[in-house]
């Protein structure tokens, strides 16, 4: 441990550090590092850009194949779910590779590489399997590096400055919905095969630059009071979370319950958003009358929603609580997705998609910064990168599949009432989580 690092307390008793995050802003004397946020927002962007396309476009391919809304939704869901096994892992091994020279940034350009190949590959696909090998090995390789790059964040930005980072970051995240669908309205329809190969090209050359402008700047960009980096070896001598398993076994043993409890109110959100990216372009076709490169365009006033509201959100969630603010934003996203089943029109729907935008904005910046408050020292921020994407993923394989069930049993008509009683029902979750973590989380609020 370095001379100047204050002390830290055993996980056992640690109090959150996610009282730190809702210190008043006056003990806060460490200013953002806006350069570091900003190249850090780009390379989320450049991989974001390839998944806002993936959910718009994918489900529409698959439709050639297959009839069925739950078979559409449960790949859907598969490629997502490899990354409750891949992303534990590489965020572990991000956590290690942070306190290298390289710092973590190999991870992240080879994967924006590799999976930029079957990315662009989708649209030749002739035949289910060519396609479902396609999704396959896209999904293994962009899961990789997703969560990782996410995890950046924390190597540059000090730990009271994350939660505003974050909103900075997520409204640059936004712009990759805008760009997805503005593809979808000015290229799908005329060639498929050359919107697919837009945004691959757009991420490697986004990392690329992400990275000659921050990674190798990274001994000494990194803020090594917050990775735990040293000189000496002590501590990585002693370090207890040297596997998934020992980081899991630490989870499953905390006596509040608190990170678990977290951990699934985002399993319920993350698989609402994801259930509503990835059928709404069958529904705009199905029940709107749209073409299909127009429906997947309905999710641009959403994206204009949601990059003009994030940043306002980030402040406002500072000064009310993580969880009281998500519980708002499930409130809002609930009754976005009644206004689009009341009235089954191009400009209703697109209003709603916005309403419900803004309101997974609002879960967007507060998720991952409240799970990484409750990490048991910041050692581990990559591991709990990798568990906020085991939790967010297991919901977006589910969450497609459920609501795709819920249209075979009703119809396309019903979709977005179908999606409003399941957001009900994931309000119910964050209320239980409120009262068992919503203290610790927000006690300083």
């Amino acid at each position: 441990m370095l001379p100047d690092e204050p002390p830290q307390p055993p996980a056992s008793v640690a109090a959150p550090a996610a009282l730190v995050e809702a210190a008043p802003a006056a003990e806060r004397p460490e200013r953002m590092n806006r350069s570091a946020v900003l190249w850090v927002a780009l390379a989320i962007f450049a991989q974001e850009s390839v998944w806002n396309f993936y959910d718009a476009q994918v489900p529409a391919q698959l439709r050639q194949f297959v009839s069925s809304a739950t078979v559409i939704g449960l790949i859907m869901g598969l490629d997502t779910g490899l990354g409750v096994i891949v992303q534990p892992w590489t965020g572990l091994i991000s956590d290690r590779l942070a306190r290298s020279r390289t710092g973590r940034w190999p991870i992240v350009v080879a994967g924006a590489c590799v999976a930029a190949v079957p990315f662009a590959l989708i649209p030749w696909a002739t035949g289910l399997p060519m396609l479902m090998l396609c999704i396959f090995a896209f999904g293994l390789t962009a899961n990789s590096f997703k969560g990782v790059t996410e995890t950046l964040v924390s190597d540059y930005v000090a730990s009271q400055q994350r939660g505003r980072a974050q909103g900075f970051i997520k409204a640059g995240v936004s712009l990759t919905i805008i760009v997805s669908a503005l593809i979808s309205l000015l290229v799908v329809d005329h060639s498929l095969k050359a919107a697919f190969a837009i945004p691959p090209v757009l991420m490697v050359v986004m990392v690329a630059l992400s990275y000659c402008f921050l990674g190798r700047r990274h001994p000494t960009a990194l803020r090594r009071e917050d990775t735990g980096t040293g000189t000496g070896t002590d501590t990585d001598q002693a370090d207890p979370f040297s596997s998934p398993w020992a980081v899991l076994k630490d989870l499953v043993r905390e006596p509040s319950r608190a990170r678990l409890l977290l951990m699934a109110g985002i399993f319920c959100f993350a698989g609402m958003w994801a259930a509503l990216r990835s059928l709404t372009t069958p529904y705009g076709t199905e029940v709107l009358g749209m073409t299909r490169g127009a429906a997947g365009g309905i999710a641009l006033p959403g994206a204009i929603a949601f990059l003009v509201c994030v940043v306002p959100l980030t402040y406002l969630s500072h000064r009310l609580g993580e969880l009281r603010m998500i519980r708002y934003g499930i409130a809002l996203f609930v009754a976005g997705l009644l206004v689009g089943f009341a009235e089954p029109t191009p400009a209703f729907t697109a209003a709603s998609v916005a309403l419900a935008s803004i309101g997974y904005a609002v879960f967007s910046v507060n998720g991952l910064v409240a799970l990484w408050g409750l990490a048991p020292n910041n050692r581990v921020l990559g591991a709990y990168t990798g568990l906020y994407t085991v939790a967010s993923a297991s919901g977006m394989a589910l969450g497609p599949a459920l609501l795709g069930a819920t249209v075979d049993l009703t119809g396309w008509r019903y979709m977005f009432l179908n999606a409003a009683v399941l957001g009900a029902v994931t309000f119910a979750v964050f209320t239980l989580v409120a009262r068992r973590a919503g203290r610790p989380l927000a006690a300083a609020s």
